[in-house]
């Protein structure tokens, strides 16, 4: 049982960098709609907004925050249930499910970092 609880915890963490992993670049290569077309300095704006939105890195601190809260939650509601190996389990679930759902918070704040960047340039963003 120990070992089956081992496996489990292992391939969900693995699971969690997985969808970390591949949402690396989301968010920061948003293209905002501009009212008026693509003017002549877009592209270079858009990619330079995209260097800034990368700043704001999937592992930051409220990803990390969320993670150490849904560990010790889920530890404490799968001890509850079935001792150590559940708490073990929880653990591993909390900690995914809340790092899953902040990460998926930094991603609109990626996408809002070059809506206001290209504002910031001179862009009549609308979208």
């Amino acid at each position: 049982m120990r070992r089956m609880v081992c496996w489990v915890s292992l391939i969900s963490l693995g699971f969690v960098f997985i969808l970390l992993g591949g949402c690396s670049n989301t968010g920061a290569d948003y293209r905002p709609i501009v009212d008026g077309g693509d003017s002549a300095a877009y592209e270079s704006d858009l990619s330079e907004c995209a260097v800034v939105a990368d700043q704001r890195g999937y592992l930051n601190g409220d990803v990390q925050n969320a993670a150490l809260l849904g560990t010790g939650l889920g530890a404490i509601v799968g001890g509850l249930s079935d001792g150590w190996g559940g708490a073990l389990v929880g653990g591993v679930i909390g900690a995914a499910g809340g790092a899953g759902a902040e990460a998926w918070d930094t991603q609109d704040e990626r996408k809002q970092i070059v809506k206001n960047c290209m504002k910031g340039r001179g862009h009549k963003v609308v979208g």
